[in-house]
């Protein structure tokens, strides 16, 4: 019997974007990428050659190299930006959300069609129950990584996903591209590190600028440690630098 909460052990899966990038743009693995789409966009993609441009992640970059000298600005191929998040980002039960630019006074009027943004919360995923005979969500289950019916299910009614999965196990076999994905994994877990340690840093020094201000206005010791949580040391510190 699977347990459908059993978590898939491989380390390495599709929201590693260093995967994630080298699994779909490989050459071969166009297939891959078309199916995933006309899933998500609901659109039926027929020339191959376009699918860079329909899938790029960087809307004002490809925007203005689409925009080559001698072309006219109408020339400039539609970009869709899709975030694929391993959080939640949005307040709404949604996980699949896309944007539309309107006017302010004419909700129903979209403008600037050029752009389009999808945002994918695989947290909110995880917690439904999905239909699995929807392409859409064969394809998260399986990018997903995370829950293993969901995963078997997807590969065994979706045979290009069935395809997908060997390419998976080819690509997180290969050393070098396993070294990057470690890389970029670390790269994610130190830069988390830092900014934590920074809010803390940054935590601490405002609070010892609202204990100088008070200390200024001749409040007591203890006031100022039961508002700002400073010890009593580090507050004789600051009385020291003020005198």
């Amino acid at each position: 019997m699977v347990n459908k909460n059993l978590k898939v052990q491989n380390k390495l899966n599709l929201k590693n974007d260093i995967i994630f990038k080298t699994f779909f743009s490989r050459k071969g693995n166009e297939e891959f990428l078309i199916d995933f789409l006309k899933a998500l966009l609901k659109i039926e993609i027929k020339n191959k050659h376009n699918i860079e441009e329909r899938t790029t992640f960087y809307s004002s970059k490809v925007v203005s190299r689409n925009l080559q000298r001698g072309k006219d600005y109408k020339e400039i191929k539609q970009v869709i930006m899709i975030n694929i998040l391993d959080y939640e980002m949005l307040g709404f039960d949604e996980y699949i959300s896309k944007t539309v630019i309107v006017l302010d006074k004419h909700r129903e009027y979209e403008v600037l069609k050029g752009i389009k943004w999808y945002f994918i919360e695989l947290p909110k995923f995880r917690k439904i129950n999905p239909n699995m005979n929807e392409k859409i969500n064969q394809w998260l289950a399986f990018i997903d990584d995370y829950d293993r019916g969901k995963v078997e299910v997807a590969e065994k009614k979706n045979k290009t996903i069935e395809k997908a999965r060997i390419e998976m196990n080819y690509l997180t076999g290969d050393a070098e591209v396993q070294r990057l994905a470690e890389l970029r994994e670390k790269w994610d877990m130190d830069y988390t590190s830092g900014i934590n340690h920074a809010r803390k840093e940054g935590k601490a020094e405002s609070q010892k600028q609202i204990a100088t201000e008070m200390l200024k206005k001749k409040m007591s010791i203890e006031l100022i440690s039961e508002i700002t949580k400073l010890t009593k040391e580090e507050i004789e510190e600051l009385m020291k630098k003020i005198d």
